[in-house]
């Protein structure tokens, strides 16, 4: 897989952008579906990505931190499982859609306040991706890595083998838009959303936990939904 170059990967946008942009999306959900309308015909021109803190599709919202994001399809996507592994793989589209897949229906809980309910999201169980690779001894976590260029997440390696951690390739059981992550994007049902990293593209098992993108910026590591960055919400399991 080649490498991004700075321009491909565009700037990241800061924690203080995005939370301070949040009153769009309160004013959105006033507007109704005439700013919904208006949203979704400029989302796919939006260079930064921030009109995405407006109510989208479903009542999502759409993130990046940074400035663009190039799609990938199936002649260009591909995603590497390395690290403390045995066998470590590098998978296109055809091959993960070959592999046992798993729909799991749960709430979607953002960090941020809003809620998707009864959301499905169908995809490889990430257990099965570690246990083709073979987990090394001494290991104790997963880092994922994006193509967006800046991105990352983490897992330990216990909560990497949930049965409700997938690697998604559907959303409402159809294949997962760029604008929702995809092609492939991870999905971590119990816990809030920015654990679900968008773009995978790479899964890289590790000795510890390294903290990722918005962990270095102040939220949990630990995200379970209602039990974590000091809030109360409703768990989505």
């Amino acid at each position: 897989m080649s490498e991004q170059t700075e321009e491909d990967r565009g700037s990241p946008v800061g924690r203080r952008v995005v939370l301070g942009l949040l009153g769009l999306g309160a004013a959105g959900v006033a507007a109704g579906p005439y700013l919904q309308r208006a949203q979704e015909s400029v989302t796919g021109k939006d260079p930064t990505g921030l009109t995405g803190l407006l109510p989208g599709g479903g009542g999502f919202r759409y993130y990046s931190v940074v400035s663009s994001v190039p799609p990938r399809g199936p002649d260009t996507y591909t995603l590497t499982v390395d690290g403390l592994v045995e066998r470590p793989g590098s998978y296109r589209l055809a091959d993960l859609r070959a592999m046992p897949q798993r729909r799991i229906v749960r709430d979607v809980q953002c960090v941020t306040g809003w809620r998707v309910p009864d959301t499905p999201f169908e995809g490889v169980p990430l257990a099965h991706l570690l246990d083709a690779a073979g987990v090394k001894a001494g290991a104790a976590a997963v880092r994922f890595s994006c193509f967006d260029g800046e991105y990352t997440e983490s897992l330990t390696l216990d909560q990497a083998r949930r049965d409700d951690v997938v690697v998604a390739l559907k959303l409402h059981d159809a294949p997962i838009s760029h604008s929702h992550g995809g092609p492939v994007r991870l999905y971590v049902a119990p816990m809030y959303f920015y654990k679900s990293a968008k773009w995978l593209s790479g899964i890289t098992v590790t000795r510890t936990v390294e903290p990722g993108y918005w962990e270095q910026n102040g939220y949990d590591v630990d995200a379970w939904v209602g039990r974590s960055n000091g809030r109360d919400d409703a768990p989505t399991a």
